[in-house]
């Protein structure tokens, strides 16, 4: 009798590490997922049966009663974090609940470029279909209280490339943006020079962004910095094309007219008034930052650009005439405003 149970024993022990073994060959095949990887949403209060039949529903796990065990007997099931996930191929279930707690979900980048106005910025952001659009223009009242004290947001925003995961807004965006502009303004003002014709750092930023839209050249930047810090010292006018163009608005059909320069209701007009224009004119990078804040010596009072991407410099009105009539007047064929691209 007793030899009996001990074999009836050890046929169940048997069959147990047998059942055993294929469950756990079972647990540690990879997922059915597909060569080019698997999307997965977990959306806010999601849990972990959700996923698994989601997972099931898909085909890409057939055992979802085994991953919410393991879930659940880890703790697992209540560390998994919301986002978006690729899950790629041979991932196992264990390492997809490791995935999902620590929250490495997909990254996304948007990149605002240097130079260019905030309803350009809002137009890219607009265009990342992971992004959710929240605001409603430039002058969207979330912005304006972003911004306050400032009446006007434009160039409050500092360009750069920022990571975000899907379900971001468009606002976060621009919250960092703003925070680092605060933050990369006020470092480039502390180290300023002396004597500079600026009576606050958001005097210089308007400054940095009429150099951003001048010149896409890096050693050009601070030399002509250095040609509007001396006309701004001589009461002389900016006289610079981009502040109007950019008072224009959607008016400007890309051909600056005389009667354009001409127009005394434009408050960007550098050519009529006296002084910086009333706002910054585009979004400055910290290059452009600290040539305002570091302008080159020198003795040129005025610039043109020649056609090739970079600007010929005069000290003398007369020099500067001569210089109009070589690179404008007479364009060559290949005339551009712009550097080439690298």
């Amino acid at each position: 009798m007793i030899k009996k149970l001990l074999l009836a024993l050890l046929v169940l022990v048997a069959i147990a590490a047998f059942a055993v073994n294929m469950l756990q060959q079972r647990w540690q095949q990879p997922l059915a997922i597909p060569g080019g990887g698997y999307r997965l949403d977990v959306g806010a209060g999601e849990t972990l049966r959700s996923v698994a039949a989601k997972l099931e529903a898909d085909g890409i796990y057939g055992d979802a009663w085994m991953l919410r065990l393991y879930g659940r007997w880890t703790g697992l099931d209540q560390q998994i974090k919301r986002g978006e996930y690729r899950i790629p191929a041979g991932t196992t279930a264990t390492s997809l609940l490791r995935l999902l707690q620590k929250g490495q979900v997909i990254s996304y980048q948007v990149t605002l470029p240097e130079g260019i106005t905030l309803a350009r910025a809002l137009g890219i952001l607009a265009a990342s279909e992971a992004l959710q659009q929240e605001l409603s223009g430039p002058a969207d009242p979330r912005l304006l209280e972003l911004v306050a004290p400032h009446g006007h947001p434009e160039g409050l925003f500092f360009p750069d490339s920022y990571q975000f995961v899907r379900g971001a807004t468009d606002y976060d965006i621009l919250e960092r943006a703003h925070a680092a502009m605060r933050r990369i303004l006020t470092e480039e003002w502390r180290g300023r020079e002396e004597a500079l014709p600026y009576a606050s750092p958001y005097e210089a930023l308007v400054m940095a962004s009429i150099i951003e839209r001048e010149t896409g050249l890096e050693h050009e930047r601070d030399e002509i910095a250095g040609v509007f810090v001396r006309r701004l010292n001589r009461n002389m006018r900016l006289q610079t094309d981009p502040t109007v163009i950019y008072g224009l608005g959607e008016d400007f059909d890309g051909n600056l007219r005389r009667k354009h320069l001409k127009d005394d209701s434009n408050p960007y007009n550098t050519y009529r008034r006296h002084g910086l224009p009333p706002t910054p004119i585009a979004l400055a990078g910290r290059e452009a930052l600290h040539a305002a804040l570091h302008p080159a010596a020198g003795s040129s009072l005025y610039f043109v650009a020649r056609g090739d991407g970079g600007h010929y410099f005069s000290d003398t009105l007369a020099e500067h005439q001569r210089a109009v009539r070589k690179y404008q007047l007479q364009r060559r064929e290949d005339y551009r405003s712009s550097p080439p691209p690298e």
